[in-house]
């Protein structure tokens, strides 16, 4: 077959080039005590899209750090059994979408799960973005806050958090069993699952699909920088044409790695990658695959790219059902 990459023996032993801040760890422990701090007051309000006779619907409302109001979609059985908890999935979206109509989500709770999806701050839904950093936020999320002197203020921090506190949130609802929850998502949402379960560590399931925001040199390495990652070309062409910057650049990209929180999940892992692409390459997601320390299985698609990838949608449902 033919390859945009390395050879498959040799992406499941790749472990990254994107440099790990050596304040790594630091950095994400006060990350989680200003989450720690951060009164979630979720409200919940009767969605006026969708009412069946089996299934609620909600505008879920949370705050996130910073006091951003984070919205989400959140759906439960209308009349679950008496007397005990169900699971709960979490899904998140693709890069600068939203988390999309009611009615593909109708068979979550069907099957007898609760369900939330969250709109990413600034991006297509209807979350707030309340972030005020220094520097440019030219075309996308990755670059917003680099020239922040701060690297808290990196957008994707934020977002990250506003995973662990939407989890919390349905970790604390009555009907959902804290012990069954799990997440998913694909390209972005890859990486938000990812996020989420290294973040939150009752996360049980876990289920990326082609994780974004992994291993951000290598991305640039293979000169696919483009696309989903087009934006740090024109970080560095407008901000640092010589390159005189680029490992600081990289070093604090590498606060908001996926594949550096990797190695804290302890959920059950099932991920999907393509070898054919070109938006999310194979070795930026294996980077992250392979640090996670977990059980885990991996579905490839040889001859896939950044697509919707035949079954997947059934495995991952079957998978959650293990809850």
């Amino acid at each position: 077959m033919p390859l945009i990459d390395k050879p498959l023996p040799e992406l499941l032993q790749y472990q990254g080039r994107n440099p790990r801040p050596a304040d790594f760890d630091a950095y994400w422990a006060a990350a989680l005590r200003e989450l720690d701090a951060t009164d979630p007051r979720p409200e919940l309000r009767p969605s006026a899209v969708v009412t069946t006779p089996a299934v609620e619907a909600f505008d879920l409302w949370f705050t996130g750090v910073g006091g951003a109001r984070i919205y989400a979609k959140y759906l439960r059985p209308r009349h679950p059994a008496p007397h005990t908890r169900g699971p709960a999935v979490l899904q998140f979206h693709g890069y600068s979408q939203h988390s999309g109509d009611w009615f593909d989500k109708l068979g979550w709770p069907a099957g007898g799960f609760c369900y939330a999806a969250m709109d990413c701050r600034g991006q297509g839904g209807r979350s707030e973005d309340s972030g005020q950093v220094k520097g440019t936020t030219l075309r996308g999320h990755i670059v917003r806050g680099l020239d922040d002197p701060d690297p808290r203020k990196l957008a994707f921090r934020q977002i990250f958090l506003d995973t662990a506190q939407l989890a919390r949130v349905v970790l604390g609802f009555p009907e959902v069993d804290p012990g069954r929850v799990g997440c998913f998502g694909g390209s972005q949402g890859g990486a938000l699952t990812l996020a989420c379960a290294a973040l939150e560590p009752r996360i049980r399931r876990a289920a990326p699909v082609y994780p974004f925001l992994c291993d951000y040199q290598r991305v640039w390495e293979l000169d696919f920088a483009k696309d989903a990652y087009e934006e740090l070309r024109y970080y560095f062409r407008l901000f640092d044409p010589r390159h005189e910057r680029a490992a600081e650049v990289f070093e604090k990209l590498g606060y908001i790695d996926c594949q550096h929180l990797a190695a804290r999940i302890r959920a059950e892992v099932l991920m999907f990658t393509g070898l054919m692409d070109t938006i999310c390459p194979p070795s930026s997601q294996f980077a992250a695959y392979n640090k996670i320390t977990a059980k885990k299985d991996l579905v490839v698609y040889p001859d896939f790219a950044h697509e919707t990838l035949p079954g997947q949608g059934d495995r991952i449902f079957n998978f959650m059902l293990g809850l």
